[in-house]
């Protein structure tokens, strides 16, 4: 997550002091990556470092006020245009638990797929409750037509991102439970069979254990 271009498109619209962009940022994502006040001073320390934000004085209140300069701009409007990129994602728990299980001591990983299905379908069902509240909210704010609209939007947004994101792991954990289910049934047919002993002792041996030998 770029908290630094967060902070920058927030700057962008006005200067403002610290708690303030961690306010702003969690409104317009609905907390859903929370900041903490050290968080976005030690940014804006970076940022200022770079020379892409500046202080600007201080409010009446006297907190501290920061602006972003062109150079800030500049990496803003790039950061816009490049895409996201994608080929070093980040590290994901889940993936990494299941491929630790396979085959680990102990573990059985068709518990481990149920657990986490069940999770990931109630975050679902959490997800899609708040948007139902985030759609009434957004259709609120445009008949009012207030500032707030525009933090509906956004955390709609993001709701909706959660909900695809939630889905494609339940798509993915019912793959990867018909996966191991069709690999097991694979291994247990190219099992080898144990071959019949057919040497003459064993012969001899069974031989006599079916037929009686003469008194």
């Amino acid at each position: 997550m770029s908290i630094r271009h967060g902070l920058l498109a927030l700057l962008e619209q006005g200067p403002r002091y610290g708690s303030q962009l961690r306010t702003e940022f969690e409104s317009r994502t609905g907390a859903t990556w929370p900041l903490n006040v050290g968080q976005v001073y030690t940014t804006l320390s970076r940022l200022e470092r770079d020379g892409m934000v500046a202080p600007d004085g201080d409010d009446d209140a006297g907190h501290p006020l920061y602006a972003i300069t062109d150079t800030g701009r500049e990496e803003l409007r790039q950061w816009f245009e490049r895409p996201v990129d994608r080929t070093s994602p980040p590290r994901d728990e889940l993936a990494i638990k299941l491929a630790m299980a396979i085959g680990a001591p102990g573990v059985d990983i068709q518990a481990v797929i149920q657990a986490q299905r069940h999770a990931t379908l109630k975050a679902m069902q959490d997800y899609t409750r708040l948007k139902a509240q985030a759609l009434i909210a957004v259709e609120s704010s445009s008949v009012r037509d207030t500032g707030r609209g525009r933090d509906d939007v956004a955390w709609l947004l993001v709701l909706e991102q959660l909900i695809f994101q939630t889905e494609a792991e339940a798509r993915w954990l019912d793959h990867s439970e018909s996966r191991l289910v069709r690999l097991s049934a694979t291994a247990v047919r190219r099992a080898p069979v144990p071959q019949a002993d057919t040497s003459a002792a064993a012969t001899a041996d069974a031989t006599a254990r079916v037929r009686p030998g003469r008194r």
